[in-house]
């Protein structure tokens, strides 16, 4: 048998390198013909699957040795051995990988809008995410916020309780303040009060549906949120309104009333709710 002592034949490349070199194969083999393509396809898919036989029985004769299973988890900690062996089907994807690809489901959406979400950390029960491009300081990222990134996350994973909003990197100027998620449903609208009875740039408490909802009208646009204050929980109405800002009575919070952004304190805001005017009426429909 050979020396078992394995040599570097050349300085150890990254991850973003030999996935470069990968990608570039890929894009080189589209122009081939098909019968070329093919033969090439299954030539790869035999070599996977020699590789993940191999790689499978390794870990396994690995595993029976005493004191190993501490030097396996630093292996798969390396980028390049947990691209393969993921690749393979041997580690299962982790939980940021896995909340990532229910974001996904969602982004088509963003895109459409010119914006994206971005994950920041995951932990068991807790999510940070952050807006990007148009989304990123859109008065209506609110809705977004709980009617797509939140919702999309929870439904996937019920276990985590907490979604939480980080601070924007700013590139949200100048676009349309409309959310891709205030009419993704046609059922559960539910009629609040004649458009004409909101003035212009004033506000209204209203029970929709057993909630206490405030609304505000800023020229054609209408805005809804939960009568709530994202600090304690305290109702908002009492509070003092000053050019759509409003302060919660109880402890001096303010939230703009146009994009619920809590001015106090960045990282909360306010809980928004669908609305939209249909024949002179506006509706609401709750977010749960």
């Amino acid at each position: 048998m050979g020396d078992p002592n394995l040599s570097q034949t050349a300085e150890e490349r990254d991850l973003s390198s030999l996935l470069s070199d990968l990608a570039a194969l890929e894009a080189l083999a589209e122009n081939w013909p098909e019968q070329q393509k093919n033969a090439a396809s299954a030539r790869g898919e035999a070599i996977d699957a020699l590789n993940a036989a191999a790689f499978r029985r390794l870990i396994r004769i690995l595993q029976s040795v005493p004191g190993i299973s501490s030097a396996l988890r630093e292996a798969a900690g390396d980028e390049v051995v947990y691209t393969v062996l993921r690749r393979h089907g041997i580690l299962k994807p982790s939980l940021h990988e896995q909340v990532d690809e229910a974001l996904n489901s969602i982004r088509p959406a963003l895109a459409s809008h010119g914006g994206d979400v971005e994950l920041v950390s995951v932990e068991e029960t807790s999510v940070t995410v952050r807006f990007l491009g148009a989304c990123d300081g859109c008065p209506a990222s609110a809705l977004t916020f709980y009617g797509g990134v939140k919702k999309a996350i929870q439904d996937k994973f019920p276990n985590i309780v907490e979604v939480k909003q980080a601070k924007g990197l700013g590139g949200g100027e100048g676009v349309e303040y409309a959310s891709p998620f205030a009419n993704f449903q046609r059922e559960g609208w539910t009629k609040a009060i004649a458009l004409d009875e909101v003035l212009d740039g004033t506000t209204k408490v209203l029970e929709v549906d057993g909630e206490s909802v405030i609304l505000t009208r800023l020229g054609d646009k209408v805005t809804c949120f939960k009568n709530a204050c994202a600090h304690m929980g305290m109702a908002m109405d009492g509070g003092d309104i000053d050019d759509a800002i409003i302060t919660c009575p109880y402890h001096g919070f303010q939230y703009s009333l146009e994009s619920g952004e809590c001015l106090t304190a960045p990282e909360v805001q306010l809980q928004p709710h669908g609305v939209r005017v249909k024949d002179g009426q506006i509706e609401v429909r709750l977010t749960r």
